[in-house]
């Protein structure tokens, strides 16, 4: 019966080895945003709403650039339009559906309200 069982798993563990990483996702915080900073990572700041559909359209596309190896490295920082005004006024945004990449504590690139995977990318990209 054990051996019945190891071939699945066998299989299921190698799946998770050559699945490509993707970036990681986390909702905002100050400490976690200054820490990434000062590692220099590539920092995306999706400030986003619920109900927004060009949002919504913006993290299908994070999310397909996010599962390749050009940028699995990436973090992304999710700041609710709604009920983070201090944070969305912080970054001087003006809308949701705002991206801000950084490198470290470099803003590398902005765009608001555009789903296009081509602006999208560039943005990602600048963080790189």
């Amino acid at each position: 019966m054990l051996n019945r069982f190891r071939l699945p798993l066998a299989f299921i563990f190698a799946i998770f080895l050559i699945a490509p990483a993707s970036a990681e996702r986390a909702s905002y915080s100050k400490a976690a945003f200054q820490a990434a900073q000062k590692e220099g990572r590539a920092i995306l700041i999706d400030i986003a709403a619920p109900w927004c559909p060009v949002c919504r359209a913006q993290k299908q596309v994070i999310g397909k650039l996010s599962a390749t190896a050009k940028y699995k490295t990436l973090l992304v920082l999710e700041v609710s339009f709604d009920d983070q005004k201090d944070v969305v006024r912080s970054f001087g945004a003006q809308k949701q559906s705002t991206l801000i990449a950084y490198k470290g504590a470099t803003e590398t690139g902005r765009i608001s309200y555009t789903s296009d995977a081509g602006s999208i990318e560039k943005v990602v990209a600048s963080a790189f």
